[in-house]
């Protein structure tokens, strides 16, 4: 009865995960609010707090964050082979609609136009990320001084600063909230400390060095650049891009800038996580096998990540100082992810067809109207097509 039990979950993970990467427009915070809207509001799958220590989890470690969390509920749901499954479910449409438009560019030397469809997109990721948002922060602010650290993250992230450092003062910030109000309290068991010093240095014990690449592109060179690339990487898109123009075109003199700059913005504006960069970078250079080989090369390791990381969360929990770290990354992630939302709103509400959109998609959310979120995401994009196709 269990072993059905776990593949009706694994089943109803694939089907889920499959639909939110065909769907999931707007980068990680979108993402990570579709996830919520599925997982909390509409199957209850996760507790609110469970959902938000799975977002700190996802951002303490190197790789894609949407994708981390996709990984970490399919864990949580079913075990290892649920972890196997929501994580490729999540990649493969994106990985698919990306590599035939990789075909494309290659064969054509051009791109299809998908502006419109975006004109209408975006307004609708704008008005479900703020009211995940709105949510995270219900969860997450627990006190004044969270509150205070909330805020101060979002200054800093709003003037500039990394957003590593904004989680990493986030993280000290809970550190101090536990040494100031929890000094009489006994110490926690060694084995919880223990849990969580693995959990936050795991990205700096797993940075194995990469073998120097040939300057021919084979597949074995182009696998260690991208798994390089998914072991290490931290941060944005611009990161991405800023670690692969380094490798491909100042190291090895492989693509144009031009060429990564079509990668980036295809995987930009096409659902699913936008790690499928390597996708397209892997066809133009090597085709199908090269398409296949970098996708795997760059996602694999958060697919390590996770499992050496997603067994300590619950143990996270029960450690006081571990709870502190957490709470504090919580709410340090989430002043980063409205400021993000913030960016995107300003680009996408840019004349009066983007403002009608979010308008009545905000009313809809706003009467609590139980419209599945990739319906609105359709009907935004449609609405773009007519307005400017």
């Amino acid at each position: 009865m269990q072993m059905a039990d776990d593949g009706a979950r694994v089943r109803e993970l694939a089907r889920l995960f499959l639909r939110l990467g065909a769907t999931s427009f707007g980068g990680p915070a979108a993402h990570i609010a579709l996830m919520h809207v599925e997982l909390v509001k509409r199957r209850r799958w996760l507790s609110e707090q469970d959902f938000v220590d799975l977002v700190g989890a996802a951002n303490m470690i190197p790789g894609p964050n949407s994708t981390e969390v996709a990984i970490h509920v399919g864990y949580a749901r079913a075990g290892w082979r649920g972890l196997l499954t929501s994580g490729a479910c999540f990649i493969t449409p994106s990985m698919l609609i990306v590599g035939v438009l990789a075909w494309v560019y290659v064969r054509y030397g051009s791109l299809p136009d998908v502006r419109g469809v975006l004109y209408g997109v975006t307004p609708v990721v704008v008005v479900i990320i703020a009211h995940a948002l709105w949510t995270f922060a219900h969860t997450t602010v627990k006190s004044v001084w969270l509150g205070c650290v909330c805020a101060a993250a979002v200054t800093a992230a709003a003037a500039g600063i990394h957003e590593l450092i904004v989680l990493a003062a986030g993280a000290l910030a809970g550190v101090l909230q536990w040494s100031f109000s929890a000094r009489a309290m006994p110490r926690s068991p060694r084995a919880d400390s223990e849990g969580a010093g693995r959990l936050i240095w795991l990205p700096v014990l797993s940075a194995a060095p990469v073998a120097a690449a040939a300057t021919p592109v084979t597949l074995g060179t182009l696998s260690a650049v991208f798994f390089k690339t998914g072991a290490l990487l931290f941060g944005s898109g611009y990161v991405l891009l800023a670690f692969l123009r380094h490798d491909l075109i100042e190291r090895l003199g492989w693509l144009t800038d031009q060429q990564l700059l079509d990668a980036v913005a295809v995987a930009q504006v096409t659902p699913g996580p936008l790690f499928t960069t390597a996708t397209f970078v892997g066809y133009v250079l090597a085709g199908f096998s090269g398409a296949a080989v970098a996708t795997v090369a760059i996602f694999v390791p958060a697919f390590v990540y996770v499992a050496a990381s997603a067994p300590w969360i619950p143990r996270l929990r029960r450690s006081p100082v571990a709870r502190a770290i957490l709470d504090g990354v919580n709410v340090a992630a989430v002043a980063v992810m409205a400021v993000v939302s913030w960016q995107i709103a300003r680009a996408a509400v840019r004349d009066i067809p983007t403002l009608a959109i979010l308008v009545v998609v905000f009313t809809v959310v706003l009467l609590r109207a139980r419209v599945n979120s990739a319906w609105l995401i359709l009907g935004g994009g449609l609405a773009g097509w007519m307005v400017r196709g």
